[in-house]
């Protein structure tokens, strides 16, 4: 996180440190921000480019002050009350920059992170529409586009633009000029504007820009970010020094979530990998499946396989832990329950015996849990064995009830595991829904009253989605975690297999 309240600490006792050996001018030279007062110190309009009144603004106005002159109508100010007024205006900023940078550290994810980057720039620069463009420089992605009041047409015709002619393009080129922000206070005055620049700025309706590059000692260049007025206009001087603190602690949390995306991603593309690339077509029963990874890659797992005699292998499963340990353990257990599978799948139980052996030979500090069902299509039954592991759901018609199942301990945590097997009848259309942990632990409910919301989805699964069973749990995903819980980068993996008999 930034600590930017450490950093308010340490530039308020450093002046305060200063003005007992220097006085007060001289420590306020050195440490205010210099040049001209600006608008940055007139108060904030309620609301600026999304960003709400709950954050402070500048509530103290500095009039500009001639050297040696005054005006001859009022009386010489007390001495000290300017310096007191500058300094209060400067704190003032401080809280501002303070407040903005508590918001964004707050995001804990990377577009949410840009949105919120977008809009505490422009209040701060006094600008309404912006864009970022994030393209690490290290060329491993992800690289994106997102906008402030600019609808995804109108960054599409902003990159028809060539980049050499944009503001951020020169700063993601790497060309000269763009280490401290660029800004083009009049586009239209300019008389080497891009032809086609001038044609996307007048369609657009923006008239200047400024922008600033987004970067950091260790990650190098990650962006920039540009924001766009409708008037010709250019950030003041204090301005510009707060966009660009702003900017640098903004580079550091990006920096942050982006190395947690790419963290994200190449876990889900692992166990991605080590799941079936496809389901296989069996005469009698249609199958779908729906795989969400957590954010640090789980241990979470199914399984469809043909078998001799036209039968059909089905599994769910989950590996304690997370991270690529639980991603490579999955991939092991999943690789060896196929082989067991293929020597004596007919027999459930079996198949669970020696994976559990197996387990606890190989990987005795970690546990699992498996559900494994040996499937004859042409008489609709399922012979199903399982090892610390949620009862599947059957859903048809006239029925929607969890399976009984024994209650049993997961793998690896007796001696030798041993329940028994049960049967499952299914009538023609009915879907045997097979689910890992995942699914019910994303709701946040104590168990019962997640087991009772997935009936509830389960049983309320429309009579047209009934014939697909890539529909039918698709229903019951969004129906059990609405509201974005269902989305890849949940806190838990989810697995969801479905079996439909013809």
């Amino acid at each position: 996180m930034l600590d930017i309240s450490s950093r308010v600490r340490v530039h308020v006792e450093t002046l305060l440190a200063a003005q007992n050996d220097m006085g007060v001018c001289d420590a306020f030279e050195q440490y205010a921000p210099v040049g001209r007062p600006d608008a940055m110190n007139a108060p904030h309009p309620p609301k600026v480019a999304g960003i709400d009144s709950t954050v402070p603004s500048p509530a103290h106005t500095v009039a500009p002050v001639a050297a040696g002159t005054a005006a001859p109508a009022d009386p010489p100010a007390p001495p000290g009350a300017v310096l007191q007024d500058r300094l209060a205006g400067w704190v003032s900023d401080l809280t501002t920059l303070h407040e903005l940078t508590e918001r964004l550290v707050r995001t804990a994810a990377l577009d949410e992170a840009l949105q919120e980057l977008l809009r505490a720039g422009a209040a701060l620069v006094g600008a309404r529409r912006g864009l970022v463009v994030l393209e690490p420089g290290d060329g491993l992605g992800p690289d994106t586009t997102i906008g402030l009041g600019l609808a995804r047409a109108d960054l599409g015709h902003i990159e028809t633009v060539p980049r050499s002619a944009l503001s951020y393009g020169r700063i993601l080129e790497g060309l000269p000029g763009g280490e401290g922000g660029i800004a083009d206070p009049d586009l239209f005055a300019e008389k080497g504007l891009d032809p086609r620049h001038r044609e996307v700025a007048a369609r657009l309706g923006y008239s200047a820009s400024y922008a600033l590059p987004l970067s950091t000692d260790t990650a190098g260049r990650l962006g920039a970010a540009v924001w766009l007025y409708d008037e010709p206009a250019e950030p003041g001087e204090r301005q510009r020094h707060l966009a660009g603190l702003y900017a640098r602690y903004a580079a550091e949390h990006l920096a942050r979530l982006l190395e947690l995306e790419r963290t994200r991603t190449s876990m889900a593309a692992m166990a991605d990998e080590l799941l079936p690339s496809r389901l296989p077509r069996v005469a009698g029963v249609q199958l779908a499946a729906r795989h969400r990874t957590g954010p640090r890659g789980g241990g979470d797992w199914y399984d469809a396989l043909p078998l001799p005699d036209a039968a059909l292998g089905l599994a769910v499963g989950s590996v304690t832990g997370s991270g690529p340990s639980a991603v490579a353990a999955m991939g092991r257990l999943r690789a060896s329950l196929r082989a067991y599978a293929v020597m004596e799948g007919e027999d459930p139980v079996a198949v669970l015996s020696d994976l559990e052996l197996l387990l606890r030979l190989t990987e005795p500090a970690r546990s699992a849990t498996a559900l494994f069902g040996y499937c004859e299509p042409a008489a609709r039954k399922i012979t199903l064995a399982g090892a610390g592991h949620s009862p599947p759901l059957l859903i048809g018609q006239r029925r929607t009830e969890f399976v009984e199942t024994s209650v049993s301990a997961p793998l690896g945590m007796l001696a030798c595991w041993e329940a028994p097997s049960v049967e499952i009848l299914a009538e023609p259309g009915e879907t045997v829904l097979l689910y890992t942990d995942g699914l019910l632990h994303r709701t946040g409910e104590a168990t019962d009253r997640a087991f009772a919301r997935l009936h509830a989805a389960a049983a309320g699964v429309p009579r047209a989605l009934r014939r697909d069973p890539g529909a039918l749990a698709d229903h019951v995903l969004r129906s059990v975690l609405p509201d974005g819980l269902d989305a890849a980068d949940g806190a838990e993996d989810v697995v969801l297999l479905a079996a439909r008999f013809e």
